[in-house]
């Protein structure tokens, strides 16, 4: 990626150019004689002043690689499909499309960015969480359900500030089995990732001068700490570990977006990311197999093998970083997906907080088909379907986004809107 980004996850910016050029001035000769030496002198070339740096743009490439990610998480919490993340590990593009960010950002005070990041990410957290915690209050979760009250109001500030995995109903009542009783734990799924994001902006000043003085050291010290914490030595229980785990398995991801933006992968032959990218992935395919799988039929999810997964989505990274196009305007054939891929992009905190409340709420609405004589007797094929979920839940995502998602906006400092799908810029022709 030749390109510095925009605020995450309102989008990215490519960088722009100066162009120098040099005018040859050429004056008649009767015009010379006439006037002599100084028009001789006014004759020689000079230099042209510096033409206008291009206004920075939307670098399409990037916001596609993070309408991607989106989408293939969502598929993957649907589906379960364990080789979804082999093909494209989307929380190692997010750290990586997130860590460039921040490099970019990190050219003003370091203060500053942090809490500017903090106001981007915190309150659409903050709106879900209130929602989240009052409905779990409501079916039946309280101070009384993890056996210590005092550490229950104490834990409660974590949906405030994300430092360690907020706390959330293990098994609750179902609103009187409408819904699973664990609904609460698959709708918290994804502050996982609002933690570790937290950590990375906190960290980021220390880790981007650690890269500049030792690049190659720092890049690959997440993933020597994850061989460490997850080879036996270390107890994993706790708090403090669980961010640990998530630091150190994506962590060389986000140090590889600040390399990029730095441009230390620049200084590389063009050969070596080509080169060394897929025996990286051969090692993490390797890791991978030695793992432990309770159904050795089925294989093992690399998203439950932190070593397998932190290599794996290095070297992928690496090659993604290696390619990056820097589009300023969308290929022929990706035009028609502008709308969708602008709209995951302004609304991307929403959609990943939301899409697992939309598929949880499916269920109930498909168990109601199954009352439908026609439904039953014809279409009960699509009601034993595992895609019956993803299409009832997507529009439930999209009045979600639409409701929601405006917290964005406002977080971000602009005005808000409901439905930020980009208008159709049309042509003029010319006279």
């Amino acid at each position: 990626m030749s390109a510095s980004f925009g605020p995450y996850p309102d989008g990215s910016f490519a960088e722009g150019s100066l162009a120098d050029s040099t005018v040859q001035l050429r004056i008649p000769d009767a015009f010379r004689q006439a006037h002599g030496a100084a028009a001789a002198e006014a004759a020689e070339p000079g230099p042209e002043p510096a033409a206008p740096a291009r206004k920075p743009g939307r670098d399409r490439y990037l916001d596609l690689l993070r309408a991607l990610a989106l989408v293939r998480v969502i598929v993957y919490h649907n589906f379960g499909w364990i080789w979804l993340p082999l093909v494209f590990p989307s929380m190692g593009v997010m750290f990586a499309l997130a860590g460039s960010l921040m490099a970019n950002s990190l050219k003003r005070p370091a203060w500053g960015v942090i809490r500017s990041r903090l106001r981007r990410l915190l309150p659409p957290m903050w709106l879900f969480g209130a929602i989240a915690v009052a409905t779990m209050v409501y079916d039946g979760w309280g101070p009384n359900a993890s056996g210590h009250p005092h550490w229950w109001w104490g834990e409660l500030s974590f949906w405030v500030l994300p430092l360690s995995e907020p706390p959330f109903g293990a098994h609750l009542h179902g609103f009187h089995h409408l819904v699973d009783p664990t609904w609460a734990e698959q709708i918290s799924v994804p502050l996982w990732y609002l933690r570790a994001y937290l950590w990375y902006v906190l960290l980021s000043p220390l880790l981007l001068k650690a890269l500049r003085r030792l690049p190659w050291v720092t890049l690959l010290l997440p993933i020597a700490l994850s061989v460490l914490i997850n080879s036996g030595l270390v107890d994993q229980e706790g708090r403090l570990m669980e961010a640990a785990t998530d630091f150190t398995t994506f962590g060389s991801c986000w140090l590889l977006g600040m390399a990029h933006h730095e441009g230390i992968l620049k200084r590389l032959p063009r050969y070596v990311a080509p080169s060394i990218a897929p025996m990286i992935l051969i090692a993490a395919l390797w890791w991978l197999e030695r793992a432990p799988s309770d159904n050795p039929a089925a294989g093992v999810d690399i998203e439950g093998v932190p070593v397998a997964q932190a290599v794996w989505s290095f070297g992928f990274v690496l090659m993604l970083l290696h390619l990056s196009p820097s589009w300023q305007q969308w290929p022929k054939p990706l035009e028609r997906w502008n709308g969708l891929v602008s709209w995951l992009n302004a609304r991307a905190v929403s959609v990943y907080l939301w899409h697992n409340v939309a598929l949880v709420l499916s269920q109930p609405l498909i168990d109601q088909l199954w009352q439908v004589n026609f439904v039953y007797l014809h279409l009960r094929w699509l009601l034993m379907s595992q895609w019956l979920p993803l299409i009832v839940a997507i529009p439930l995502l999209v009045l979600f986004v639409t409701a929601f998602g405006w917290v964005e906006d406002v977080a971000a400092g602009r005005s808000p809107r409901l439905f930020p799908w980009p208008r159709r810029v049309r042509s003029r022709r010319r006279a």
